[in-house]
C-alpha cells in the first residue's frame, strides 16, 4: 500500500497556474535563453535604480555604471572561485594570481612596454588560456594535498607571483608596473564604441557579455558528468575514487576553469585602468572573492554572482559614497558623536568584519544558498524532503 504524496508547497491543483503559463517549463527547456534573459533584465534594471532615491542621493548614474563595470570583475572572479571552492571542495586561497596572470597576460600584448598593439578582443581568450595553464601548473604538483595543506600552498603560489612581477624590473617594470595599455576598440561590435577612461557605458555592457557567456559555460559544466565528478569529490574523494572518477584529471579542471575564469578577468581589468601594477593582486583580493563565494551562497552560480555585486557595491563603492553623502548634510553633533567627522572608507574593513560575523553565525549558509548546501547546513523534516521536486538536491 502506497502512501499519498502531497503537492510540493507553493503550488495548486492546477499546476500552480500551469507553472505561470508554460514559462518556466520553457525556460527550463531553454536555459542559456533563460540566463541570457535574465542579464538583459538585470543590465536594465541597475542603471534605472541609480537614478531613484535613495541610490541617486549617493552619486550620478555615470558613476554607479562605473561601479557596476568594476564590479563586474569581483563577480567574474567569484565565479570562477566558485568552480575551485563550491563545485569541487578545493580551498584555494591564492586565486589572485590567475588574476594578475591575466593581467600582465594583455599589458604584454597591448603596451607601449612591449611595443605590442594586439586586439583586446582575441587577448580575452589567451589570457584566459595562459591562466588555466598556470592553473594546471599549480594543481598539477599539489593534488595529494587536501584541506589546510591545499590552502596553504595555494597561499604561496598567491604570495609568489606578486613578488615575482615586482622584482622582475626587466621584464615587469617593477613597481610601476606597465602603463599606457591599450583599451578596446570595439570596431562597431554590438554597435559598442567610445571606449574611454571618461564613459563607462561600453565597459558595463562589455563585461555584462563576459559573464553572460561564462554563466551559460558553468551552467552547462554544471548539469554534465564533469560536474558531477566535481560533487562527488567535494562530498567524498576517496568514495568518488572507488567509483571510478579519474579525481586527479578531474581537480586538475577545476583549477584550471576556475584560473580561466580569472584570466577574463584580468584581461578585462588592466583594458579598463589601462595600467597594472603588483599591489593589485595581494592577498585581500584573493579573500574578498572567497568572502563573495561563502556570503553569495557556496555552489549557486546566481547567488555568488549576487554576492560579488552586493558585497562589492557595499564594500568598494558604498562606503565612499555614503562618506560624502553625510559629510555634505553637515549635521549637527549629538553628544560625543559627530558624523560629520566619521570617515566610513577608512572603517571599511571593520564594518566589512563585522557584517561576515553576522553572517557566518545568522546565515552561514550564504544569502542565496543552493539547496543541497541548505540542506547541510539545516537539517529538513523528511516529509519536506520527500514531496521536494528534486529529492537530490539543486545543483550543488
Amino acid at each position: 500500500m502506497s502512501a499519498a504524496v502531497k503537492p510540493a508547497k507553493g503550488t495548486s491543483g492546477k499546476g500552480g497556474a500551469r507553472e505561470l503559463f508554460g514559462l518556466r517549463s520553457f525556460f527550463g527547456r531553454h536555459q542559456s535563453l533563460s540566463i541570457l534573459v535574465i542579464v538583459i533584465v538585470i543590465a536594465i534594471i541597475l542603471p534605472v535604480l541609480a537614478l531613484v532615491p535613495p541610490f541617486s542621493g549617493f552619486g550620478t548614474q555615470k558613476d554607479w555604471v562605473a561601479g557596476f563595470a568594476q564590479a563586474g570583475v569581483f563577480v567574474l572572479l567569484a565565479l570562477g572561485l566558485n568552480v575551485v571552492v563550491g563545485f569541487a571542495g578545493l580551498l584555494d586561497l591564492g586565486y589572485a594570481a590567475f588574476f594578475a596572470i591575466g593581467a600582465y597576460t594583455f599589458a604584454y600584448a597591448a603596451s607601449g612596454w612591449t611595443g605590442l598593439d594586439i586586439a583586446f578582443w582575441p587577448m580575452l581568450l589567451v589570457g584566459a588560456v595562459v591562466a588555466a595553464v598556470f592553473g594546471v601548473l599549480l594543481g598539477a604538483p599539489t593534488l595529494r594535498l587536501r584541506g589546510d595543506y591545499l590552502a596553504i600552498v595555494t597561499l604561496g603560489f598567491g604570495e609568489i607571483v606578486p613578488v615575482v612581477f615586482l622584482n622582475a624590473d626587466k621584464y615587469t617594470n617593477g613597481t610601476n608596473g606597465i602603463t599606457g595599455i591599450s583599451q578596446p576598440n570595439a570596431y562597431g561590435l554590438f554597435g559598442i564604441n567610445g571606449f574611454g577612461f571618461t564613459n563607462p557605458w561600453p565597459y558595463y555592457v562589455t563585461i555584462l557579455i563576459i559573464i553572460t557567456i561564462v554563466v551559460m559555460l558553468l551552467y552547462r559544466i554544471q548539469d554534465s558528468r564533469l560536474g558531477r565528478a566535481w560533487v562527488a569529490i567535494r562530498e567524498d574523494e576517496l568514495a568518488a575514487a572507488s567509483m571510478g572518477i579519474n579525481t586527479t584529471t578531474t581537480k586538475l579542471l577545476a583549477f584550471a576553469i576556475g584560473a580561466s575564469t580569472a584570466g577574463l578577468a584580468g584581461v578585462y581589468y588592466s583594458a579598463k585602468l589601462g595600467s597594472v601594477t603588483p599591489d593589485q593582486f595581494k592577498f585581500d583580493v584573493s579573500f574578498t572573492a572567497l568572502a563573495m563565494v561563502v556570503l553569495g551562497g557556496m555552489g549557486n552560480i546566481w547567488g555568488v554572482a549576487a554576492g560579488a555585486l552586493i558585497v562589492y557595491e557595499l564594500q568598494g563603492q558604498g562606503l565612499a559614497q555614503l562618506d560624502a553623502f553625510v559629510k555634505s548634510l553637515n549635521l549637527p553633533a549629538i553628544g560625543p558623536i559627530d558624523l560629520s567627522k566619521i570617515d566610513f572608507i577608512s572603517l571599511k574593513y571593520l564594518i566589512y568584519g563585522f557584517v561576515l560575523v553576522l553572517m557566518m553565525l545568522l546565515r552561514p549558509e550564504g544569502l542565496f544558498p543552493s539547496r543541497r548546501r541548505r540542506r547541510e547546513l539545516h537539517e529538513e523534516p523528511a516529509e519536506d524532503v520527500l514531496t521536494s521536486p528534486d529529492p537530490t538536491g539543486e545543483r550543488a
